[in-house]
């Protein structure tokens, strides 16, 4: 077991088999040594994790669904590395999107359970840019999506 999946195993988490595509699309491209992961959705092994913010979920409720986004974007890189998540750099820049009201303002604070996740798992290389977007709705009605850029080796 390699640094980041035994930093994992501390916290608490195993990573998931990366999840398939809901559509038309690839999970992750490669250009160079930069790896850009597609949208993940707040899913776990519950199912979906829907609801919307200022509405129907709360902004700790939100920030776990954004913590389970990270997750599965982390196995997203592991896959794209051969199964070797020691080959990830750095996160380069998130970018979430929250399902909320048109009056809720608490996207960063969702978000951070992303990034909060990514620095408590990954130490430096966890550090990142990062963009905090409200959407009107996200596919099947789930709180958060959020896209990665990662640098890999």
């Amino acid at each position: 077991m390699g640094q980041f999946e035994s930093k994992l195993a501390e916290l608490g988490v195993t990573l998931p088999e990366a999840p398939a595509p809901a559509a038309n699309y690839v999970p992750y491209v490669q250009v160079g040594d930069t790896l850009y992961v597609s949208g993940q959705i707040s899913k776990d092994d519950g199912g979906l994790i829907v609801g919307k913010l200022g509405d129907d979920m709360d902004t700790p409720a939100g920030a776990e669904a954004a913590k389970v986004c990270a997750i599965s974007l982390l196995a997203q890189v592991k896959a794209a590395c051969g199964g070797d998540l020691d080959r990830l750099v750095r996160v380069i820049k998130l970018t979430g999107f929250v399902n909320s009201t048109v009056d809720y303002v608490d996207q960063p604070a969702v978000v951070n359970g992303a990034s909060d996740f990514m620095g408590e798992a990954l130490g430096d290389a966890g550090k990142h840019s990062r963009s905090a977007v409200s959407a009107a709705s996200l596919p099947f009605g789930v709180a958060v999506e959020i896209e990665g850029i990662f640098q890999i080796r």
